[in-house]
């Protein structure tokens, strides 16, 4: 187990975290690579492939795991393998309740209307509007909400005062 700080700076960062934890087997994996350094194969013999694949990808938005490349037996292929790399958490940050009821429901709703509004976000970059402040006039929601709606989504990530679209290969 590492024994490193994940210290919070920024109310966004939550999102990342509560999803994680939200999900039963997400957290079982957390909780696996926080013991040890395992390879997507590994972790597949604990949940199925697209769950870990999923989770890999959040934890890794999130900056909450570390890879590195395993050494191979002669005649096979290098693979990545993970590790998680904190053990205790630190918040320091303050926020409106508002803006932590959004990445609150962010985090932990299924809702379709979130759907709807990811959506358009993206369609909305793909177009050529990527400030996030444009954004968030013109779905009137908060900067923090389109910023934590970025952190939940995968092919969505942040870039200064921009939204880009992550190539998903």
């Amino acid at each position: 187990m590492t024994g490193h700080i994940k210290i919070l700076n920024d109310p966004v960062e939550l999102v990342p975290l509560l999803i994680t934890f939200n999900n039963a087997e997400y957290k079982k994996i957390y909780d696996l690579l926080n013991k040890a350094w395992m390879t997507e194969d590994d972790l597949a013999d604990y949940a199925a492939r697209s769950t870990v694949t999923e989770c890999l990808a959040i934890l890794k938005k999130g900056n909450l795991i570390e890879e590195q490349w395993r050494m191979p037996k002669p005649g096979e292929k290098p693979t990545k393998e993970y590790r998680a790399t904190y053990s205790k958490f630190r918040a320091s940050f303050q926020c409106s309740m508002g803006d932590l009821g959004d990445l609150l429901h962010i985090a932990i709703s299924n809702d379709e209307s979130l759907r709807a509004i990811v959506d358009a976000v993206q369609q909305e970059i793909m177009t050529g509007t990527t400030s996030i402040g444009d954004i968030s006039r013109k779905y009137g929601v908060s900067q923090i909400f389109i910023r934590g709606l970025a952190k939940r989504i995968p092919g969505l990530d942040v870039r200064g005062q921009g939204m880009v679209l992550l190539d998903r290969t």
